[in-house]
C-alpha cells in the first residue's frame, strides 16, 4: 500500500486499480467490484476516513468532486429494478417533465419495502416480461442505467393511463412518431403483448 506521511497521520493514496475502476464507472464503485479487484473492504473505510472516497449509499463509494446519481446508485442496489413509465419517458427523450418521482417496475413476487421508503413509483409486471423491452440509457450525469425502450415505455403507459397524466402520455406518442429511430413494427409487437392493440392503432390513425 502507498502511503504518504501528513501532519501525523497517515494519508492513503488511492491504489491504482480502483483509480482506473472509478474510471472506467464515471466515479462510481461498489463494494462488490472494489474486493473484485482486491480492495476491501476496511480499506474502504479507511479511504472514506481519510477523504479520498465518499460513501454515497450502502455498499456504494465515489470520489469526493463527483455529484450522487440517485438514479444510478439505487440501481446498483437494487438490481432488479428497471426505470419505467414517466422516469423512461424521460430517459428516452418523449417529455421534458422532470420525474418527481422516480418510477420502477419489478417482477412478481420482488421484495419492494425498502423502495417504498426512497419515495419510489412502483409497478410489478409477470417475470416472464420484465425484462421485455429492456434497454441501456444514460443519467444527465453520464451513467448507464436500465430502462424501458421508447416502444415499450409507451405500451407501459397506455396500460397504466389511469395512474398517470394522459396529457403526458399524448405527447410522449406525438414525439415517438416524429422520431426518426421509431420502429412501428416492435411497436405493434409490443402492443399485442401488453394488450393496447386498439389504443395503439386509434393513437396511429391520427397522428400518422
Amino acid at each position: 500500500m502507498k502511503i504518504e506521511k501528513q501532519f501525523g497521520n497517515y494519508s492513503f493514496v488511492l491504489p491504482s486499480e480502483l483509480q482506473l475502476s472509478l474510471e472506467q464507472n464515471n466515479g462510481v464503485i461498489t463494494t462488490t467490484q472494489a474486493n473484485k479487484i482486491g480492495i476491501s473492504n476496511e480499506r474502504l473505510r479507511l479511504l472514506v476516513k481519510d477523504g479520498k472516497l465518499k460513501q454515497a449509499s450502502y455498499g456504494i463509494y465515489m470520489l469526493p468532486s463527483e455529484f450522487v446519481d440517485e438514479m444510478y446508485i439505487v440501481q446498483q442496489r437494487k438490481t432488479k429494478i428497471i426505470y419505467s413509465h414517466d422516469t423512461a419517458l424521460y430517459l428516452n427523450d418523449l417529455t421534458d417533465r422532470d420525474p418527481l418521482n422516480y418510477v420502477v417496475t419489478v417482477p412478481a413476487g420482488y421484495n419492494s419495502i425498502k423502495l417504498r421508503d426512497t419515495d419510489f413509483t412502483i409497478f410489478t409486471i409477470k417475470k416472464e416480461l420484465h425484462k421485455v423491452g429492456i434497454t441501456q440509457l444514460k443519467t444527465i450525469f453520464g451513467n448507464n442505467v436500465i430502462t424501458y425502450g421508447m416502444e415499450r415505455t409507451i405500451c407501459d403507459c397506455l396500460r397504466s393511463r389511469n395512474q398517470m397524466d394522459i396529457g403526458i402520455i399524448t405527447d410522449a406518442v406525438k414525439r415517438y412518431v416524429r422520431r426518426k429511430d421509431k420502429d412501428l413494427n416492435t411497436l405493434m409487437q409490443m402492443a399485442e403483448i401488453f394488450q393496447v392493440t386498439k389504443l395503439i392503432r386509434s393513437y396511429l390513425e391520427v397522428l400518422l
